[in-house]
């Protein structure tokens, strides 16, 4: 079990409870959020084991933060070569919906930007699966992720679903350029679903941990993810996961980690531990305010950067 305690993660969580900066993701109109103040942190050892913190038991929607796991799945059921034709691995510098893609290749830059995460969804599965089967197995990778049977919010999708038009200029555009594997639409509206699967921050920590743990289930024998994507997931994540914050955070946290524009944040800690934040209010990049300062202050506390690591949760490197 891991020595982090509850009282550890109450306490960072008091340290970042007043910043109240930023805001509600902006593209819901005037959706009345259940829990603007929802606060919590947790953490998932490599034995299964979960500490948290805070409003834990909070639901929220994955968004963005479920674009590395379908990657991962992407990887293993097409192989590297076929995702690398359709997905490069370089930051874009850009915004992770500006409708543009990798100059001279077509492709998308990385899968972490909405050019990506449209390309990826649309390599799950066989070419004789329709949208539904291809988003019934993601679905259930979640499901494997978490150790429930997930569901997905189903107000958010259907207001999501009449604000899609920049989603739907990129997966034309990768059509265009022979870069996606389905029809535009199908994979907009599944890519969507996907989105608006619901988990919470406990959850999250698991999942993380199934990242930090070469793909298997934290204290269990299920494979869930093979271990060559997953480790191509973390190195996507580590340069291109916090978008265009991403070298600020690589330079003072220093894990691969994944947001999104619900409020929701995870870290992987490679062979150790699974982080997980969540907090609605968002900064300029997207990224959830005080959800990114629990985990920096997390990493700063036990020494967590992957630069720093010698053994135990790292070392000082003011020692």
């Amino acid at each position: 079990m891991t020595d982090i305690s509850a009282d550890l993660l109450a306490e960072i969580l008091d340290e970042v409870r007043e910043d109240t900066s930023g805001d509600l993701v902006p593209h819901l109109g005037d959706y009345d959020h259940p829990d603007p103040d929802a606060l919590a942190l947790a953490v998932c050892d490599m034995d299964g084991q979960v500490v948290s913190a805070g409003d834990a038991d909070v639901l929220f929607d994955l968004q963005s933060a479920s674009k590395p796991f379908v990657y991962a799945l992407a990887l293993d059921q097409k192989g590297v070569d076929e995702v690398a034709a359709r997905i490069g691995v370089e930051p874009s510098g850009e915004a992770f919906n500006e409708i543009s893609l990798e100059a001279g290749t077509g492709r998308a830059p990385n899968a972490l930007v909405n050019a990506g995460a449209l390309a990826a969804h649309a390599l799950v599965g066989d070419d004789d699966d329709d949208e539904d089967s291809r988003f019934e197995q993601i679905r259930a990778l979640f499901s494997r992720l978490v150790g429930r049977d997930v569901d997905v919010d189903e107000e958010i999708i259907e207001i999501e679903s009449r604000r899609q038009n920049r989603n739907q200029a990129l997966a034309h555009l990768l059509a265009e350029e022979g870069s996606l594997a389905r029809d535009p639409h199908e994979v907009v509206a599944g890519y969507g679903r996907q989105c608006g699967i619901r988990v919470d921050t406990r959850e999250l920590a698991r999942m993380a941990a199934v990242l930090a743990n070469r793909g298997r289930e934290p204290g269990g024998d299920d494979q869930i993810l093979g271990h060559r994507a997953v480790r191509y997931a973390n190195s996507v994540m580590f340069t291109c996961g916090m978008y265009d914050a991403a070298g600020d955070w690589v330079y003072q946290v220093g894990l691969p980690a994944k947001s999104g524009v619900s409020g929701c944040l995870f870290a992987v800690v490679p062979g150790r531990l699974g982080v997980a934040a969540y907090s609605p209010r968002l900064d300029e990049h997207g990224n959830s305010v005080r959800a990114a300062a629990a985990i920096e202050a997390l990493s700063d506390r036990l020494h967590l950067h992957v630069l720093d690591e010698v053994g135990g949760y790292g070392f000082d490197p003011a020692a």
